[in-house]
């Protein structure tokens, strides 16, 4: 045998390291489990309320009295946190429910922090389920949403929640500014250790129609274009996340998730920021109608989808497929 031949080596074969999951898991990149989700909840006024989400299979819009099993059931399952949404009783020009103490989330959020103290209460902060209107904040008389002025309102609406207990605010608005004023205006009130989960790159996106159900905050005229990104830009994305992080977020967030993995992407690795991701409504809707009809393997989807958006960056993940996905990740332990 030649000094070359026993110098030589064998050509790297990739397959070895697939043969069995152990194996595979050697040399696995990225890992899932139920701490990288955040669930989020549909709150409801009245009592006795626990109504399905047509368009949303195995959600649900729940009274405050119907909390408990709710959230008992996330920590069954190991996940950490919620994110609260309110649906007032009533609506009004400026959404003004949104800051009454007595208010949907406001309520929620004492209920949970009393019977469930091990689970991170998240309130998003925006006007839209609140306004007449079904815009994200005080309009002019053409139509168009006031940046300033809806920032006071937003300001509010943070403070009302940190009040009643939230441990954590994400305000999803996309007005310009208004992470530093409600930075400014949680400080002001006593609530300087409230972080903030920006909804910093949020599109103007087709995949939020669910959710507008769950929510009942379907714009009554016009769309969200002139104050949410427009979904051909990238770079805008780095920019609004980096602009959010100067003005006092403590974690930012790209929204949706799958059409905007190279965005998620970009934040996570340009900005080393904490980031968020939020795997929306229509993402959702869209693997349980094509589950129902047997085309898909929903199991197998939801965990590769929720693993590719990890691979992508995120530190936590925003998911209506939380207590399934942590379900069957339990089972694979």
């Amino acid at each position: 045998m030649s000094l070359a031949s026993l110098c030589s080596f064998p050509t790297y074969r990739p397959r070895r390291m697939r043969a069995s999951e152990t194996l595979r898991s050697f040399i696995r990149e990225t890992t899932l489990s139920a701490a990288d989700f955040i669930y989020p909840l549909f709150v409801v006024p009245g009592s006795g309320v626990r109504e399905a989400v047509p368009s949303m299979p195995g959600v649900y819009r729940v009274s405050v009295d119907m909390l408990d099993p709710e959230v008992d059931e996330l920590e069954r399952c190991g996940i950490p946190a919620v994110l609260l949404f309110g649906v007032p009783a009533h609506k009004d020009e400026v959404g003004s429910e949104a800051w009454d103490e007595h208010g949907s989330v406001q309520n929620a959020i004492r209920r949970i922090r009393q019977h469930n103290p091990g689970m991170l209460v998240i309130t998003d902060v925006c006007m839209c389920e609140y306004t007449s209107h079904g815009h994200c904040g005080k309009l002019d008389e053409a139509g168009n949403v006031m940046n300033d002025a809806t920032l006071e309102l937003l300001c509010n609406e943070a403070v009302s929640h940190a009040r009643a207990g939230a441990q954590m605010v994400a305000p999803s608005d996309m007005m310009d500014g208004r992470v530093g004023a409600i930075r400014r205006a949680l400080d002001e009130a006593g609530f300087d250790n409230v972080p903030i989960m920006s909804y910093s790159t949020k599109y103007a996106s087709g995949y939020y129609g669910p959710f507008r159900d769950a929510a009942d905050s379907t714009p009554s005229f016009g769309d969200r274009r002139g104050y949410q990104m427009d979904p051909a830009n990238a770079q805008e994305g780095v920019r609004e996340a980096q602009l959010d992080i100067s003005e006092g977020a403590d974690m930012v967030m790209v929204k949706p998730a799958l059409p905007y993995l190279d965005v998620l992407y970009r934040v996570k690795h340009e900005l080393g920021f904490p980031t968020v991701a939020y795997n929306v409504s229509g993402e959702y809707a869209m693997v349980k109608a094509a589950a129902a009809n047997g085309w898909i393997d929903e199991r197998r989807v939801v965990l590769e989808t929720l693993t590719s958006i990890k691979r992508a960056g995120a530190d936590m993940i925003i998911t209506y497929h939380a207590k399934d996905a942590a379900r069957w990740l339990a089972e694979e332990r």
